[in-house]
């Protein structure tokens, strides 16, 4: 926080607290008190920057409110009275939802409207619960140009913008498939300027390390999408119609093709929010008739032991130590029971631990008792009776609740999104005026059948296009696909996606038509027997898929070895396939230097 205060010229500062998994935590939290329920870590912020904000005249807007955006609101107003800084303080409230049966949070996520009722009254800071991640810059961006809830391809754009700043330094360089062609040590945060227009230049202040450039801002744009329609509260955003442009060192445009006049032009630093000519060409649509909710609950309770398994016979010694605890469960046999072996080990090795592999062994069930001392006898019971060389990385435990996370969707009629203004004012903030279904936009090389009667009047929509095929019998070498490829993946509850982008335009026309939904399940055979959706995004020559079930009940539930899916994208890089040799040939000097330097 500091750092963006002091870094150079800011409007509004941005902070974003809500993982799904946060809710969860938060909910914890409230059930031990009730008056917490909010990400106090702001508030240490806070502490220590208030002043500086202040001076400076930077408005704070965050949803760090969690669960209780009033209480925290109210802890702001304390600290600013401790501190000595006056502090006009608005917060938006009505994503809470009925909690169902079971369950320990329910929260609809809220779009940026409230935010800018609260800016437009005058506040400071603005402290919200549950909304998009982009609410957060749409809701300033409407405020200070002043915008409508009709002004959708405007908001459209600053869905995206937000989308970029949303995950901080994954948009300068950090997690970034070619991080060897930058120095990346220590990146900065990075920072949008908006135009009236709805485009906007990403950068980052002066003197901030990592790198903003086209692919850093790709990568980021496609974490945790979906479809080529965006879908938030405010608005749709089409993806599909984004178009990205180096703007300078560290400067990348973010404009559209899907129409409308030219961008504001060369921003040339000079403020976070800044006037520029009408039509970024980035296509909204009205937004669908139902709000996206989250809804956590416990889940039961797990518990985990990890076998280490050394030297020769590692397939043996694993069947030995899984049937041994198979029989000591006996009767009282946990709900589900997931065994994981990881060939981490190496044949002659030089060292104990890369001759060693790695048994894990997963337990779940709704009784704590069931994963706990069962599951501890079953494992150190066998210590000196199992396989040469029985170890494992830590002593089981008694085993811990897990959470679970769904999606559900609820009309807007149930939820009322109210901003608390400075003065106490209460403010119902009014649904947008016109809504529209949610429909998919096809994927040109998936056959489709014949579409139904129309039954509304809907705007015309574009198939994304796609180039014509690469030539045949081109020369071709295997390798992995990272060569050629950036990724980025991550997960939406149970589902993940694996965003997946080339740096040419031949490298898009050998990817658009080999990297197929069969293609795909064949790298990753994890994935072979779900069902894995391809959203082709020509403009950023990207292709997103969305793999359906693959994290089971969500990151809290732990199950899988890379429960969010972080590494997914990087997994599916390391596979080889056939690459057309010109296109290995025509990887970045920088890039090629950035990769044996990190070999030497």
């Amino acid at each position: 926080m500091r750092e963006m205060l002091t870094g150079g010229q800011l409007d509004v500062l941005t902070g974003d607290y809500l993982a799904e998994l946060t809710m969860l935590i938060l909910g914890r939290d409230r059930l031990k008190n009730p008056a917490l329920g909010y990400a106090k870590t702001f508030l240490r912020q806070l502490e220590e920057n208030l002043g500086e904000a202040h001076d400076r005249g930077v408005r704070i807007v965050v949803n760090a409110g969690g669960l209780n955006p009033a209480g925290l609101a109210d802890a702001v107003r304390e600290l600013s009275t401790r501190v000595g800084v006056p502090t006009r303080v608005a917060h938006v409230e009505g994503d809470a939802l009925p909690l169902p049966e079971g369950a320990l949070t329910a929260n609809a996520y809220l779009g940026g409207a409230g935010i800018a009722e609260c800016l437009r009254a005058g506040a400071e800071v603005v402290v919200t619960g549950r909304v998009t991640d982009a609410a957060l810059v749409t809701g300033p961006a409407a405020w200070h140009f002043g915008w409508g809830p009709d002004d959708l391809d405007r908001l459209a754009g600053a869905v995206v913008a937000g989308h970029v700043l949303e995950c901080g330094t994954q948009a300068t360089g950090g997690n970034y498939s070619f991080f060897t062609g930058h120095d990346v040590r220590h990146p900065g945060f990075p920072l949008a300027e908006l135009y009236e227009d709805g485009s906007s230049v990403v950068t980052k202040h002066p003197g901030t390390g990592g790198v903003v450039d086209v692919g850093t801002v790709t990568a980021q744009l496609l974490y945790e999408t979906g479809g080529a329609r965006y879908a938030g509260p405010d608005v749709t955003a089409r993806l599909d119609t984004v178009r990205l442009t180096q703007d300078g060192p560290d400067r990348v445009r973010i404009d559209g093709t899907g129409g409308g006049g030219e961008g504001a032009g060369g921003a040339g630093g000079d403020g976070a929010l800044s006037e520029g000519a009408a039509g970024s060409g980035i296509r909204g649509e009205a937004p669908p008739p139902t709000l996206k909710a989250g809804v956590t609950r416990i889940g039961g309770w797990r518990n985990e032991v990890v076998f280490v398994l050394t030297g020769l016979d590692i397939d043996a010694k694993a069947a030995l130590v899984r049937e041994q605890v198979t029989d000591a469960f006996g009767k009282s046999r946990p709900e589900e029971v997931c065994w994981e072996l990881s060939r981490t080990d190496r044949p002659d090795a030089a060292t104990e631990e890369c001759s060693s592999a790695l048994l894990r062994l997963v337990v779940r069930d709704g009784s704590a008792e069931a994963v706990g001392r069962g599951v501890t006898g079953a494992a150190i019971e066998l210590a000196l009776g199992s396989y040469p060389g029985f170890h494992v990385t830590a002593p089981p435990g008694k085993g811990a609740p897990y959470g679970v996370f769904d999606a559900v969707y609820v009309d807007r009629a149930e939820v009322r999104q109210v901003a608390v203004l400075p003065d106490g004012r209460r403010v119902t903030v009014p649904d947008p005026p016109v809504t529209r279904p949610l429909e998919p936009v096809p994927d040109p090389l998936v056959p489709r059948p014949p579409a139904p009667p129309v039954t509304r009047p809907l705007e015309p929509v574009a198939d994304p296009a796609l180039p014509d095929p690469p030539p045949a019998n081109t020369p071709v070498r295997r390798a992995p696909l990272g060569r050629v490829a950036g990724a980025r993946s991550g997960d939406k509850g149970g589902d993940a996606n694996v965003g997946v982008w080339v740096r040419t335009d031949d490298a898009w026309r050998w990817l658009a038509h080999t990297l197929t939904v069969e293609r795909f399940k064949e790298l990753l055979p994890e994935t072979g027997r779900l069902t894995v959706t391809r959203h082709p995004l020509p403009n950023l020559r990207a292709l997103n898929f969305v793999v359906e079930g693959l994290l089971g009940e969500g990151v809290a539930a732990q199950a899988r070895f890379d429960p969010q899916a972080k590494a997914l994208g990087e997994w599916l890089r390391s596979r080889e396939l056939d690459i057309p040799e010109a296109l290995l040939l025509d990887i970045p000097e920088a890039l090629l230097a950035g990769q044996e330097e990190a070999a030497r």
